[in-house]
């Protein structure tokens, strides 16, 4: 059984999915099977072994030209080539600012009508490989914004076709009318030709369900497992820096909607309210261009205010130093404004022995209950925030309890060979073998 495994890059981000993506196919591979993992808009960033091919399909700048240019759904494929080059698409995209979903609604709704939309000469040159060249048995699409191209990749190669649920809602129900509503009848179309979803945890999956218009027991739920090499609590992990001072930590894009700065409205309050609670703050993590005065403001605060000396970014992190960096933190949180759907930086700072405090929605109930690994705070609510980060410097010993609890759950249920095993699992009953 061949499968090919379609995933959307980021840009130069660092992305919670292609994290995903990669290490599931590096998982498979490993068990045997017959895996190609094919980025489309961009290359793919990981901070592991990047397993991915090194052609790009549906490449992000092509896709930008036809939807603006008539000229440029007729280019030859040679031409096209050099648009889609990997070195290319890593040059014009780096540093680039985070994409505003209100620019891109005519061009969402183009790529979701697949065949009949402007970028319709990518879906074939990408159905012409697949058909010739690769002949798969299941294709799985990394996310539903690929949905678009499944009705011809399915004509061409007869595969099996499963999609990955990722977080796209939040995407889309931030375009502007009348995109939004003619883009989400689109997708709503489209989901119903697609034989199986996967997703990430039940809460997401009974949201989608709804969101889609489709049937729950169509979409099977796939826990995330990680590539543990490297990570586990260190044997005295006290979460505290050379000084001796806990340190409060967050690990994620750095941006509004990831909420750094309700952690950092949090941390003003425990700085006033409970002096004898000595933090530092540490944030890590994507910083992309458009963000960066989002940045800038938050350090200013902090050195106007009770948080003055205490709060550092660290920058972008490779793989061993973010381990480090999450095993140096007393407590982690991330307090987004949206309900996440994955939540893949909560269980990596579970897997290195550090409790977590994260809001009381979308995935992350889910994960605190699975792992028992943290405290849950009312969303958007620092005040609150502040008290579980209180309740967790103020007690030392429950919080490394938590930790240790949180890093031994993920050791037995949240492991990479456990999602491929399942996800091959899938693609078997699908195939029927």
């Amino acid at each position: 059984m061949r499968i090919v495994y379609l995933a959307a890059g980021a840009a130069g981000m660092y992305c919670g999915s292609c994290l995903h993506d990669n290490t599931l196919a590096a998982a498979l591979i490993k068990r045997g099977e017959d895996v190609l993992l094919v980025p489309t808009y961009t290359p793919l960033r990981t901070d592991e072994q990047d397993v991915s091919e090194a052609r790009v399909f549906f490449g992000g700048v092509n896709a930008y030209l036809q939807q603006h240019s008539w000229l440029f759904r007729h280019t030859p494929r040679w031409f096209d080539r050099l648009l889609d080059s990997p070195g290319f698409l890593r040059w014009v995209t780096k540093g680039a600012a985070s994409v505003d979903p209100k620019k891109l609604g005519a061009m969402t709704v183009s790529m979701l009508q697949g065949e009949q939309g402007r970028q319709s000469k990518e879906i074939e040159k990408l159905a012409d490989w697949l058909a010739d060249d690769v002949k798969p048995d299941v294709i799985h699409l990394s996310n539903s914004m690929l949905l678009g191209m499944a009705r011809r990749l399915k004509e061409r190669t007869g595969a099996r076709i499963v999609c990955a649920l990722s977080g796209e809602d939040n995407f889309l129900d931030q375009l502007s009318e009348p995109h939004h509503a003619q883009a989400l009848a689109l997708l709503r179309e489209r989901a119903q030709e697609i034989e199986a979803f996967t997703a990430l945890g039940g809460y997401y999956a009974d949201h989608m369900a709804e969101y889609l218009g489709v049937d729950r027991e169509r979409i099977h739920v796939i826990p995330h497992g990680l590539n543990l090499e490297g990570h586990g609590p260190l044997e005295s992990n006290a979460g505290a820096a050379p000084t001796g001072t806990p340190r409060i930590g967050f690990f994620a894009r750095v941006c509004h909607e990831k909420g750094l700065h309700l952690l950092v409205e949090a941390c003003e309050r425990l700085a006033r309210e409970r002096p004898e609670l000595p933090f530092e703050l540490r944030a890590a993590g994507y910083l992309g261009g458009g963000d960066w005065r989002y940045l800038v403001d938050l350090r200013d605060r902090c050195e106007r205010g009770p948080l003055a000396g205490r709060f550092r970014y660290e920058g972008e992190l490779t793989r061993e130093a973010k381990i480090a960096f999450l095993r140096s933190l007393a407590v982690f949180s991330t307090p987004t404004l949206y309900r996440e759907g994955k939540g893949l930086p909560a269980l990596e700072a579970l897997a290195n022995g550090t409790p977590v405090v994260l809001p009381d929605h979308g995935s992350f109930p889910e994960i605190v209950a699975a792992t028992g690994g943290g405290l849950l705070h009312t969303p958007g609510d620092a005040a609150h925030l502040a008290e579980r980060l209180a309740e967790l410097l103020a007690d030392p010993q429950r919080a490394q309890a938590l930790g240790l609890e949180g890093a031994a759950a993920i050791r037995d249920r949240f492991h990479a060979d456990g999602m491929a095993e399942a996800t091959g699992a899938l693609y078997r009953r699908l195939h029927g073998i």
